[in-house]
């Protein structure tokens, strides 16, 4: 069941500087996060002090219920996502969920991608869209199923790229569009106007890490 509030209520997964922008978008749209998953911090430097991720540094700045497990199928973590109550996942530049998590809210849980898929499948879509001397990449949203970046697409948004354009420039090209292609597939979904549509698996191509 949805939450009896109006306001929808989100839970946002998410790790580095890519997945800062829609987390950032969908707090200023007004969406009720109601918590936020990454990773557990990691030693760093010569110190080796704990580093926070890109993505709990922006949670934590909003006030955000943060949560770090260490095991995405561990019964306490799965437990505690169900008393959040959320409408919606949102996946930016995560891990591969469980069934067990993805499952989870009514309206499903979608995740941003950097390619249009089923083009580049995989960790480093865009790495390897320079690599191959693409002329074209972008963003989709799709919904997540048991397979890596296999789920129906939700909506995409284009990106040329230019004569000499690195993978830092086009990361940070796609960084500035995922906002909004996160907020119109966020609206879309709650509202029942977006339907996914399945992948043609023989135009498929992947992009290993």
């Amino acid at each position: 069941m949805r939450s009896e509030s109006n306001n929808p209520r989100i839970v946002y997964m998410g790790t580095p500087e890519f997945a800062v922008p829609p987390l950032k978008a969908l707090i200023k749209e007004g969406y009720e996060i109601v918590g936020v998953v990454t990773v557990a911090d990691k030693p760093a430097g010569r110190g080796r002090n704990l580093k926070e991720s890109a993505v709990k540094k922006c949670a934590r700045k909003h006030d955000l219920n943060v949560l770090q497990p260490l095991n995405l199928k561990n019964d306490e973590f799965i437990a505690a996502l169900k008393a959040l109550n959320a409408d919606l996942f949102i996946v930016v530049a995560f891990r591969m969920l469980p069934e067990a998590v993805w499952s989870i809210p009514p309206f499903g849980t979608f995740n941003l991608h950097g390619s249009l898929l089923p083009k580049y499948r995989g960790a480093a879509p865009i790495h390897w869209a320079i690599i191959n001397g693409e002329t074209k990449s972008g963003l989709t949203t799709f919904l997540l199923d048991h397979k890596i970046d296999t789920g129906g697409t939700l909506l995409q948004i284009e990106q040329n790229i230019q004569p000499g354009t690195t993978t830092g420039t086009l990361y940070t090209e796609l960084m500035a569009l995922g906002p909004d292609l996160v907020l119109r597939t966020a609206k879309g979904l709650l509202e029942g106007n977006l339907k996914p549509v399945s992948q043609n698996d023989n135009n498929a191509s992947h992009a290993p890490k």
